[in-house]
């Protein structure tokens, strides 16, 4: 009985993988209920390593060629004392090829905004993206980290993990690249560069490497986006008085013209009346600053002088600006005080 099972039994005389194109990394090679012959065929094509795992444990690792599993032959490195006694007699072992071959256009991106330090805003939100790619480095380290026993493992299984680990060291990435947030667009290079050097290693601990990444993109949310550009405009305009309420009267006019078209009702009147009466004003002070250049501080504190028949809300409006003001350092502490105690007498 024990004969007639050995003539029944199946011996594979080659060994070898072409690849379908399909993104696979691991493919272990179909066994069933078959031995490798002794004096079999292995052919690993370029771009392509074969592991040999016998009894759970990887025995060999063959790089691109063709080999003839004979004793004499093997093993062309040696992880199990031995094991090449096997070859004396047919064997069953599992062998696994692994895809070298450079992994391109592999796309990584935040899906949230994430918080990062800048020397410049102190906390930032942005987001970005690019692209990455890889290849295995080390068939050994992948197959027993990753793929295992699988008998296909693809870049699709692999990709949730790649991207975790890219989104988990930008922080680090851009704090050890030395490159403030208002920067990063103009040194996107540098920044790929330092988010490399992060990933290098943390992918090496699985097996792979890191062949090249790139940063397509950098960006604020929306409502940052528009803190940034309010804060670029007064760059723009520096200490001038008179550039400053030019520039807070060509923000606000967008918005009485909005209110206007929406119809605001006799609540919205009387703001668009008050609002419109100190936007008079304001015009009519940066005509008498550009008579007389000396008059910024005059102008700041005119710019909140009393309105005939002021109301509530135009009074917590120019407190409010006057408290903007005085942040910035256009108005001194004493002004501010003295301004804001006037103003509320209007209320009494």
């Amino acid at each position: 009985m024990a004969l007639m099972d050995f003539i029944r039994k199946q011996f594979i005389d080659i060994i070898q993988w072409t690849e379908t194109g399909d993104g696979t990394l691991a493919w272990r090679f179909p066994m069933a209920e078959m031995e490798i012959q002794n004096g079999a065929s292995l052919t690993v094509r370029e771009s392509q390593v074969a592991v040999f795992v016998n009894e759970g444990q990887v025995a060999d690792v063959f790089a691109p060629g063709m080999y003839k599993l004979t004793t004499q032959t093997l093993p062309v490195l040696t992880y199990l004392k031995n094991w090449d006694k096997l070859f004396e007699s047919p064997f069953k072992s599992d062998v696994y090829f692994f895809s070298t071959r450079q992994q391109v256009d592999q796309k990584w991106g935040t899906p949230q905004p994430i918080t990062i330090r800048d020397k410049d805003f102190g906390a930032v939100r942005l987001r970005a993206f690019g692209n990455y790619s890889f290849r295995i480095g080390d068939a050994k380290q992948f197959h027993t980290e990753i793929s295992g026993t699988r008998d296909i493992y693809t870049v699709a299984d692999l990709d949730g993990q790649l991207r975790g680990l890219v989104l988990q060291n930008i922080s680090n990435a851009i704090a050890s690249s030395g490159v403030p947030f208002l920067d990063l667009a103009a040194n996107q290079i540098q920044f790929a560069q330092a988010l490399a050097a992060q990933l290098q290693p943390e992918f090496a601990k699985i097996g792979i490497r890191l062949e090249n990444i790139t940063v397509q993109n950098v960006s604020l949310p929306e409502e940052l986006q528009k803190v940034l550009d309010q804060k670029i405009g007064m760059g723009m305009v520096g200490n001038d008085m008179g550039k400053f309420m030019q520039y807070q009267t060509g923000q606000a006019i967008p918005k009485f013209a909005e209110g206007a078209s929406q119809g605001g009702g006799v609540a919205g009147d009387a703001m668009g009346l008050g609002a419109g009466v100190a936007l008079g004003q304001v015009l009519a002070q940066n005509l008498a600053q550009g008579l007389n250049p000396n008059a910024a501080a005059t102008a700041a504190v005119a710019a909140a002088a009393p309105v005939t028949e002021i109301g509530a809300n135009d009074v917590m409006a120019t407190l409010e600006k006057l408290g903007d003001l005085k942040t910035k350092g256009i108005l001194t502490q004493e002004e501010f005080d003295a301004k804001k105690a006037e103003l509320l007498k209007k209320l009494v």
